[in-house]
C-alpha cells in the first residue's frame, strides 16, 4: 500500500512538479517568487476566468531579481496544493510581504466555484482575518486532494513575494517568536531613548537629544518596515501607511546626520566636511517635500540614503584620524549602520540574493549601531572624565609647587622683611635724630618768624602813617592812591563799611534785617524784598567808568593843594576830559548841599587807611 501510494506521488509530481504536499510529516514551507508559476499581466486587464483558463500562461521565473519587477503589472500566482485525506492538521497560507497594496485571493469551494478575498496595506488594517501584521489565510479543512490557489497581486513598489504554507501550530510558534523579538528590539530603542533623555536633562548636551531622536526615528521606520506602526499605531490610517515609511526613513537620515554633525564637532575639526553634509542635508530636506507633496513614488528610491550616511561616515574617519579617540566607537558604528544600508541596495539593485539574513540586515545593523554609538557616548565621557582627572591630577600637583614656591617666597620675603625692618629701625633713629633737629631748626624759625612779623607790622604801620599823613597833607598821586583802592572791590567794601556803619534800615520800609542780595555787597530786605546796592544814594551810583578812578576824583576835588587841570586828569585816568568835568560838577554840587562832607570824606579816607 505505501508502494502505491509512493508511486501515485510520483506520477502526480511528474505530470505537476509546481504541487505542494502537504501531509502530516510536512515541514513549514516558504516558496519564493522564482519558485512559483507566475503570469505576468502587463496591461492589467486580465480577469479570474481569463487567467484560470490560461494555465499555459504560467511559468517559472527561476532568473527573477528584484530589479526586473514592474510596479505597473499585476502579477498572478498559481499555487497548486496536493492536501492528504489522511492528514489531520490545519494549515495556514500566509505572505510575508505586509507592504503590498492589493492582493486577491482566490481560493476553491467544494462545490468547484472559487472565492475572493481581498487584502493589503491600502486596507484598514482591522480588515484582516488575522489580527498580524503579514496577510494570513486558514486554508479550509475539508479541502482535500489537489487544489489550486490563485493570488493577483498590485503593488507601487517592488513586492516581495514570499509565501509561506505551515501547520497552524507551527505559525503560532513563529508568531510569538517573531513578535518576542520585535519586542526585545523596540523594548531595546525604548530603553536606549528614555537612558539619552534622561542624560540629557540631567547634563543638558544637545547631543543626547538628537540621539534620543535618531533612536526615535530607527523605532518608527523599522515598525513601518515590519508591519508593527500600522497594526499598532494607525490601524485606519492606510494612506499615511503608504508614506509613513518615507517619513520615517527622512527623519532617520536628518537625525543620524545631525547627530554625527555634533558628535564629530565637525563645524571645527572637518569644517568643508561639514558644509557638505549640511548641503546633503538641505537637499534631501528638499527631495523629501518633493516626495510628500508631488510625486510619493520617490520614496522608493531607498538607495539615495547611502550619500549622507557615506560623507558621515567618511567624516568620522576622518575625525579619528586627526586624533579624536572618542570618534573610534561611533566610526564602528556608523560603519555597520553603512553596511546595512549597503545590503540593502545591494539587494534592491539584485546584486546580492534576497535571504533572510540579508532581509533583516538593516534591523541587526541597527541594533549593533545603537550598542555601539551608547559606547561611544559613554566612551566620550569616560574620555572627558580621564581627561579631568589628569587636568585635577596637574592641578594638584601645580597647586603643590605653588605651595612649596609659596613658602619659599614667604621664607625670604620674611627674612627680607626682617633686615628691611633693622634697616628701617637705624632710619627711625636717624629721623627721630633729625626730628629734634628740625623741631630745634622750626622753634629758632619761628621765633625769628615772629620777629619778622613784627618789623613788618612796625614798617606797615610806619607805611601806612607815611600814607596817612600824605592823604592828610593832600599830596597823594594816582599810583600811590591805587595803593590803598586798588580796585572795585576795595572800593565797594569801603562804601560798604560807610553805608551801614551804623546798622542797614531799608530806605522803603525801614525794616533793619535783611539777606544778601544778587549783587556783591547788596543787600536784600527781609520784609519788602527790596534789594538795595552799595552805591544806591551815592554819588557813586550808576556810573559809567571804573569807581576807582571816581575815588581819586573825589580826593583830588577835596584836596584844595593839588592842582590837575582836566587835561592833566584825563591824561593821567585814561578818561574822557567831559566826563571828568561832570563828575566833578556833581561833586562840587554835593559840597555846595553839604558843607561837611569834605572833613567827612577826609575822615573816611582816615578811617580806612588806619583800619
Amino acid at each position: 500500500m505505501q508502494t502505491l501510494i509512493v508511486l501515485i506521488l510520483s506520477i502526480l509530481s511528474y505530470q505537476d512538479r509546481e504541487v505542494v504536499y502537504l501531509e502530516d510529516a510536512t515541514q513549514p514551507l516558504l516558496l519564493h517568487f522564482k519558485d512559483l508559476p507566475i503570469l505576468v499581466d502587463s496591461a492589467g486587464s486580465m480577469s479570474f476566468d481569463q487567467v484560470r483558463n490560461s494555465p499555459k500562461e504560467f511559468v517559472l521565473h527561476p532568473g527573477f531579481i528584484p530589479k526586473d519587477y514592474c510596479t505597473s503589472c499585476d502579477y498572478w500566482i498559481k499555487l497548486p496544493v496536493y492536501i492528504d485525506h489522511n492528514s489531520d492538521r490545519e494549515w495556514i497560507l500566509e505572505f510575508y510581504d505586509q507592504t503590498i497594496d492589493q492582493i486577491d485571493a482566490y481560493f476553491p469551494q467544494r462545490d468547484g466555484t472559487y472565492q475572493m478575498e481581498t487584502v493589503g496595506d491600502m486596507f484598514s488594517f482591522s480588515d484582516k482575518r488575522f489580527q498580524h501584521k503579514n496577510f494570513e489565510w486558514m486554508l479550509d479543512e475539508d479541502l482535500q486532494g489537489r487544489q489550486v490557489f490563485y493570488f493577483r497581486i498590485q503593488s507601487h513598489s517592488y513586492a516581495d513575494v514570499r509565501v509561506s504554507i505551515r501547520s497552524v501550530d507551527a505559525f503560532i510558534g513563529y508568531a510569538i517568536t517573531e513578535y518576542f523579538l520585535y519586542g526585545l528590539f523596540y523594548g531595546t530603542i525604548i530603553i536606549f531613548s528614555l537612558y539619552n533623555i534622561l542624560i540629557y536633562l540631567a547634563i543638558r548636551e544637545i547631543k543626547y537629544l538628537y540621539y534620543t531622536f535618531y533612536l526615535i526615528s530607527v523605532g518608527v521606520f523599522a515598525m513601518c518596515v515590519d508591519g508593527i506602526a500600522f497594526q499598532y499605531l494607525w490601524p485606519h490610517a492606510a494612506e499615511w501607511n503608504q508614506i509613513a515609511h518615507g517619513v520615517a526613513m527622512f527623519s532617520l537620515i536628518f537625525w543620524a546626520c545631525v547627530f554625527g554633525q555634533r558628535f564629530l564637532g565637525t563645524k571645527i575639526r572637518t569644517p568643508r566636511l561639514h558644509r557638505v553634509i549640511t548641503g546633503v542635508i538641505i537637499l534631501r530636506a528638499v527631495f523629501f517635500l518633493y516626495a510628500l507633496f508631488f510625486n510619493q513614488e520617490a520614496f522608493e528610491w531607498r538607495n539615495i540614503e547611502i550619500i549622507p550616511l557615506s560623507l558621515v561616515f567618511f567624516a568620522s574617519i576622518q575625525v579619528l584620524y586627526r586624533g579624536y579617540k572618542p570618534a573610534r566607537f561611533f566610526v564602528m558604528a556608523y560603519g555597520i549602520l553603512f553596511a546595512g544600508f549597503l545590503i540593502k541596495a545591494l539587494i534592491n539593485l539584485s546584486i546580492i540574493p534576497l535571504l533572510t539574513m540579508s532581509y533583516y540586515s538593516l534591523h541587526m545593523a541597527f541594533l549593533v549601531e545603537m550598542l555601539l554609538l551608547t559606547f561611544a557616548l559613554s566612551d566620550r565621557v569616560r574620555i572627558l572624565k580621564a581627561n579631568r582627572d589628569r587636568a585635577l591630577k596637574r592641578i594638584i600637583i601645580q597647586h603643590q609647587q605653588n605651595v612649596r614656591l609659596k613658602d619659599k617666597v614667604n621664607k625670604e620675603l620674611e627674612n627680607l622683611v626682617t633686615k628691611r625692618t633693622d634697616e628701617l629701625r637705624q632710619k627711625n633713629i636717624m629721623l627721630e635724630e633729625s626730628n629734634q633737629k628740625l623741631y630745634q631748626q622750626t622753634n629758632e624759625i619761628s621765633r625769628i618768624n615772629s620777629m619778622l612779623d613784627l618789623d613788618n607790622w612796625k614798617l606797615k604801620n610806619n607805611i601806612k602813617e607815611i600814607l596817612q599823613d600824605r592823604l592828610i597833607n593832600k599830596n597823594l598821586s594816582y599810583d600811590e592812591f591805587r595803593q590803598i583802592f586798588p580796585d572795585k572791590i576795595s572800593c565797594y567794601r569801603f562804601l560798604d563799611r560807610l553805608k551801614w556803619k551804623d546798622g542797614y534800615a531799608c530806605i522803603k520800609c525801614g525794616n533793619d534785617r535783611y539777606s544778601d542780595g544778587h549783587l556783591k555787597f547788596s543787600r536784600r530786605c527781609s520784609t519788602c524784598g527790596y534789594d538795595e546796592s552799595v552805591t544806591s544814594n551815592t554819588i557813586f551810583h550808576r556810573l559809567r567808568f571804573p569807581v576807582e578812578k571816581a575815588f581819586y576824583i573825589l580826593y583830588v576835588t577835596n584836596n584844595r593843594q593839588i592842582n590837575y587841570t582836566l587835561d592833566e586828569l584825563s591824561e593821567i585816568l585814561d578818561l574822557r576830559r567831559n566826563t571828568i568835568w561832570n563828575f566833578k560838577r556833581k561833586i562840587e554840587k554835593l559840597y555846595s548841599s553839604k558843607q561837611d562832607q569834605h572833613l567827612l570824606i577826609e575822615d573816611l579816607f582816615t578811617s580806612h587807611l588806619a583800619g
